[in-house]
């Protein structure tokens, strides 16, 4: 009988999680962050033009995302524009699975298809705070008339590069930092997130 498979696999926040879970403000003022660890990430460079993204495209039951903060999901997966010939996919689907169905979808066509999952990592803030905390380091406009669900553009939030991502209207807003920057940008919201765990100010 085979051995079970073991995932030894550690999550560039794990020794986190139990801070982040302690940061969580509930309320009208509420706000939780958590690590979503290991979630598949694949870099596409193609020409947007082409046979072959219009291949991809067809593979994915949509187009890729023409313009900068675009973002298209089908099925497990999004992808989301993050340059005129590039594109990051998201999915929980396992990697190898992914990047197999890109390259086949790309075939022989100029561009790439790279596995880079391991380069970041996920940290997900939400709760009708969220916005707030975000706004204490981010030089955007996040307020819904600009940024609003589907959106994702690469910025800064504090002094560190992230592509920020608005999943829905609570609002839940998904950060992908490079794994390296992970652990600062996590310490940098839970200390954003003690302003709402005191009582509200009228």
């Amino acid at each position: 009988m085979a051995e079970p498979t073991i995932d030894a696999r550690v999550s560039p926040l794990a020794h986190l999680a139990g801070r982040m879970r302690a940061a969580t403000v509930t309320g009208d003022r509420g706000v939780t962050l958590t690590e979503w660890p290991f979630v598949t990430m694949v870099n596409l460079r193609v020409a947007p033009a082409s046979e072959a993204a219009d291949r991809i495209g067809k593979t994915w039951g949509a187009p890729l995302p023409s313009e900068c903060g675009q973002t298209t999901t089908t099925g497990s997966c999004t992808v989301a524009w993050l340059g005129p010939d590039e594109w990051l996919v998201l999915s929980q689907t396992e990697a190898g699975a992914v990047t197999a169905e890109l390259r086949e979808a790309l075939g022989t066509d100029p561009g790439s298809v790279v596995h880079v999952s391991a380069n970041r990592t996920t940290l997900e803030l939400s709760g009708p705070a969220a916005r707030q905390v975000l706004e204490k380091g981010c030089p955007l406009d996040l307020h819904p008339r600009s940024f609003a669900p589907g959106r994702a553009v690469s910025t800064t939030v504090g002094p560190v590069a992230v592509l920020l991502w608005q999943v829905d209207d609570t609002p839940t807003y998904r950060l992908f930092p490079r794994s390296s920057f992970a652990d600062y940008l996590a310490r940098w919201l839970i200390d954003a997130m003690s302003e709402y765990q005191g009582p509200e100010v009228p």
